[in-house]
């Protein structure tokens, strides 16, 4: 059974990867998009399709380790103890974030100069420019939504709680900095956000004992995005140049 404040040389080794491998690997791949001119439809299409591979291969082997040590789905936040606090909460939830994300991309267009920026010369390269791209970035966006939120605020919250006696606290900023450090290719804008919005999602996991408000607002978070930004930052693109 698992021991509290026991630390299993899997669990070390799964947060050295999480907290070292998937940052510098991140880093590595963004820097070659944006030192490429452009990106094809079966370079995003193969960018979609080996997330998705990583992130559930990620998932099962976190799940199969929790398993062995006697970790329930239940202490991992899997599952919905109290429906109508986690569905209100998902709903308020992913209705900010969503908001939120749009008034980022209606500013961007505002202040044109900002598309030089990491963030929008990724999201050209990476986002989908047609239905089918559209149909499996709907995949990956499901994707990311389930198992980033079971990695983060399901394994690593868990096993910074219980490693610390029980603290919560603990747990919450244990579980922020590995998601923003996953999300270092942001740059340091990008860090800043994601670790404000990972205590966010942390308090919301501990509060509700859920990861579904979490995964409903990651989802909205990423898929309204994905479907607007393209479009947002080429029209502010097509304003630079009109300027000029």
């Amino acid at each position: 059974m698992f021991s509290s404040n026991e630390m299993h040389w899997d669990f070390a080794l799964i947060l050295i990867f999480l907290g070292v491998a998937v940052p510098l690997l991140g880093r590595r791949r963004i820097r070659q998009l944006l030192d490429s001119p452009e990106t094809s439809k079966i370079d995003r299409l193969s960018i979609y399709a080996s997330t998705i591979a990583f992130q559930w291969l990620a998932t099962v082997i976190i799940l199969w380790r929790t398993r062995v040590h006697g970790i329930t789905l239940a202490q991992l936040g899997v599952g919905v103890p109290r429906p109508a606090l986690a569905i209100t909460i998902a709903i308020v939830l992913a209705a900010l974030i969503s908001v939120n994300q749009i008034y980022s991309l209606r500013r961007l267009v505002a202040r044109p100069s900002e598309i030089k920026g990491v963030l929008p010369q990724l999201a050209l390269k990476l986002f989908p420019q047609d239905d089918v791209e559209r149909l499996i970035f709907f995949a990956l966006v499901v994707t990311v939504a389930m198992c980033e939120e079971f990695i983060y605020r399901g394994f690593v919250q868990r096993v910074f709680q219980d490693w610390s006696g029980g603290h919560v606290v603990a747990g919450i900023v244990g579980s922020a900095v590995f998601f923003s450090l996953a999300h270092l290719y942001q740059g340091r804008r990008g860090l800043s956000t994601t670790i404000v919005v990972g205590i966010l999602f942390s308090i919301v996991r501990s509060w509700s004992g859920s990861l579904f408000p979490t995964s409903v607002a990651h989802f909205g978070a990423d898929f309204s995005v994905g479907m607007l930004a393209p479009r947002k930052i080429r029209e502010a693109s097509a304003q630079v140049v009109k300027e000029h």
